[in-house]
């Protein structure tokens, strides 16, 4: 059986080698950050599932769409999650942080939500699996219809740069992706750290013809050890035409720190 010594890891560094936050105090966490702010908090029902949003976004041209990190899948080497609503909602964050007045954040399926449609192989083997994938688009058709728009921006954080990249392979409105510490090829990514495999997703490098055409930047972390540069290179290698593709190693950035307190300096450069 592969380590799980990775996931370990990952619960240790979110929870600073604390107690867990149960699902309540997570949910209570996120309600504080968007506390006296003019955002509208709205679950929106998809095909498959139901995702927690938050909208700050009247009739926009382009979108901006958040999509969250995996979230907290594992409590221990061997135990799921029972709920992967995160402890430290980085994508959240950064939404909040972003002063456009076009800007939708999505969560992960099961995150803030009571969904029946829930399945602890949601968050771990089929974290972006077909019906996953199936969800964010419709949702995205939702708010198209809503907001009138004729374009998105997708950015997304950890495995939440897995689903934009898979929505960008499956969509014609896209017009620009941008993953921070994404990860954008889980093979890869799985064999590296000798972990499971994600058998029941779908990933990224599959869709390499179709994301040609997209105008993209994956940003990494010089100091992330989670998801370093070669997971980029790997997923880069899978494309005959490199043209559209940008990455930047942000040299002090870990898998959570930095990206926080440079947000609006990254933004404002246009990544």
């Amino acid at each position: 059986m592969k380590s799980f010594s990775l996931f370990l890891f990952v619960v240790l560094f979110f929870s600073a080698c604390s107690s867990i936050p149960t699902v309540e105090e997570r949910i209570t966490t996120s309600n504080e950050l968007i506390k006296k702010r003019q955002i509208k908090k709205e679950v929106l029902h998809t095909n498959t599932f139901s995702l927690y949003s938050l909208q700050k976004a009247s009739s926009c041209n382009t979108l901006r769409v958040y999509i969250e990190g995996d979230g907290l899948s594992w409590v221990s080497r061997t135990k799921v999650s029972n709920n992967p609503t995160p402890i430290n909602p980085l994508a959240m964050k950064l939404f909040l942080k972003d002063k456009s007045s076009c800007k939708i954040y999505l969560a992960r399926p099961c995150q803030y939500t009571n969904d029946n449609s829930c399945e602890k192989k949601y968050w771990t083997s089929h974290r972006y699996s077909k019906e996953v994938l199936s969800s964010y688009l419709s949702a995205l058709d939702l708010l198209k219809e809503k907001f009138l728009n004729k374009e998105f921006e997708l950015i997304g954080y950890s495995g939440g740069g897995a689903i934009a990249t898979l929505i960008s392979a499956k969509r014609e409105d896209i017009s620009f992706l941008l993953t921070l510490a994404g990860n954008i090829d889980h093979k890869y990514w799985t064999q590296k750290h000798n972990i499971s495999s994600l058998h029941g997703s779908l990933n990224p490098p599959q869709f390499a013809k179709s994301l040609e055409k997209i105008k993209q930047v994956h940003l990494i972390g010089g100091k992330d050890i989670i998801i370093d540069s070669s997971i980029f290179n790997s997923y880069n290698s899978y494309f005959k035409d490199t043209s559209n593709i940008k990455h930047t190693v942000l040299k002090e950035f870990t898998h959570q720190k930095g990206w926080e307190e440079n947000w609006i300096r990254i933004l404002n450069n246009k990544f």
